[in-house]
């Protein structure tokens, strides 16, 4: 909206805007301080989420039976890979030997010129299943080679079907092949018979396998087998048995694998220096910092950091075995004030005494060990009702609340006051032009009498 204002009242015609602009510092300072809270918002957000990280750690480490990890290791992953159960499996090595491996029951028809021309006419297939008799008919539209596989694989009888192109007859190379989901003796499949009529050629079973066991030897003693993949021989650990190589003894370790174990302590230190290097960062204060939008000094960061310390620095209480403090595992605060992880010391421990350091983080499981200790303290800190680092978003969230509402409040007056400027210096505009015309005609009656005094 523009008023006009300047010309007649000589006043600069940005007035109203002046007189606004200076109306609007309060308006600035409020949201210089917002923005110093919003600051401090996103630097205590920051530190949660490096504190959460720590927690992620914990999970790490309590996933560790006996604070040890467990690998196989197979002489050839050729003939039998595998995986171990950390929860069951025991240490050891073995000497496998695959015989023989499980196969499914099978069978192959006649052959036939082609696979989806030639009918071999109309009936159905009957199988004998668990759940007694079942038939799969077989009409005029689905009578070729490919249409009776279709036909049965989707009958879910646990049968599955295909056509092959044995190229050994190739007069007649199309085959239908039937097999069975799964592999072994207990999973015989009793073939079907076939009841067709009016086909352009006959169709029955040319060959047929049975199912049967694999067979493995463990140092030399004979196990059958019912599938390729065995849980059930050594505890704890999974074989996969890739090709049969009789007389060939492939060895299979099962050792600890202190190289992930070694790799979750360490990301649990670095969750661990993350924190304590935001918190350094912060408190690193001269006289040019802006304690306004940082956090140091902040009760916040000696209420974690104290916490943190004084748990690394603990002697737990309670465990059963020689190694009570971090700083016996080769990990301990440096002059920086960050944690430094010594993996050739940690590494030796675990190698000579795993009980001892196992007996170190675990503890029971529940009040003692350092795992439980820590997640507790971690668990109060990231507490969302009454934990230090909630209880500050709240107290930060509730000041950048109440400033935009006084921002809003403000502007909403700052509106009112504009309209009202603006009419005043509007109303004030118009009285002075009509002053001046009134001025200019009085000027001309008497031969140019002087103007208003002041005008």
């Amino acid at each position: 909206m523009n008023f006009g204002i300047g010309r007649a009242s000589g006043l600069p015609p940005n007035i109203v805007e002046q007189l606004l602009d200076a109306e609007r510092e309060p308006i600035r300072s409020e949201q210089r301080k917002l923005g110093n809270t919003q600051a401090k918002m996103d630097l205590v957000t920051d530190l949660e989420g490096r504190v959460r990280s720590i927690q992620e750690s914990i999970s790490s480490l309590a996933s560790v039976r006996g604070f040890n990890d467990l690998k196989l290791d197979s002489g050839d992953t050729s003939i039998v890979t595998g995986a171990v159960d950390p929860q069951a499996a025991k240490t050891g090595s073995y000497n496998i030997e695959v015989v023989d491996l499980p196969q499914k029951a099978a069978a192959v028809t006649n052959g036939f010129p082609d696979r989806d021309r030639t009918e071999i006419g109309t009936g159905y297939i009957k199988f004998e299943t668990k759940d007694g008799d079942k038939e799969i008919y077989i009409s005029g539209e689905n009578s070729t080679l490919d249409g009776v596989a279709r036909a049965i694989n989707n009958s879910n009888l646990g049968i599955r079907a295909l056509v092959i192109n044995d190229r050994d007859e190739p007069d007649a190379p199309f085959r239908l092949m039937l097999s069975g989901d799964a592999l072994g003796e207990d999973n015989e499949v009793s073939y079907p018979t076939l009841y067709f009529l009016d086909g352009d050629q006959d169709v029955y079973f040319d060959k047929e396998i049975a199912a049967k066991n694999g067979k493995v030897k463990i140092d030399g003693i004979d196990f059958e087998v019912g599938d390729t993949t065995v849980t059930d021989l050594i505890p704890g650990v999974t074989l996969n048995l890739r090709q049969a190589s009789p007389g060939r003894q492939v060895n299979i370790s099962v050792s600890e694998d202190r190289e992930v174990v070694e790799t979750r302590v360490k990301d649990f230190v670095d969750a661990m220096n993350k924190v304590f290097s935001f918190i350094q960062e912060q408190n690193s204060l001269n006289e040019n910092s802006d304690t306004t939008r940082t956090l140091g000094g902040d009760s916040l960061l000696r209420t974690i950091e104290n916490r943190l310390r004084n748990l690394v620095q603990s002697t737990q209480v309670g465990i059963a075995g020689p190694i009570k403090r971090l700083g016996q595992l080769g990990i301990q605060f440096t002059r920086s004030g960050t944690l430094e992880f010594s993996q050739d010391k940690f590494n030796q421990i675990v190698a000579s005494n795993p009980d001892a350091v196992s007996a170190f983080f675990a503890g029971d499981g529940f009040s003692t060990g350092f795992v439980p200790n820590l997640r507790r303290s971690v668990g109060t800190l990231l507490d969302g009702a009454f934990g230090p680092l909630s209880n500050r978003k709240r107290g930060l969230r509730n000041r950048i609340d109440q400033a935009n509402r006084r921002i809003d409040n403000k502007e909403r007056q700052l509106q009112r006051k504009e309209v009202s400027l603006k009419r005043k210096f509007a109303n004030l505009e118009e009285t002075m032009a009509r002053l001046n015309n009134q001025r200019g005609q009085i000027a001309a009656l008497g031969g140019g009498g002087g103007a208003f005094p002041g005008l």
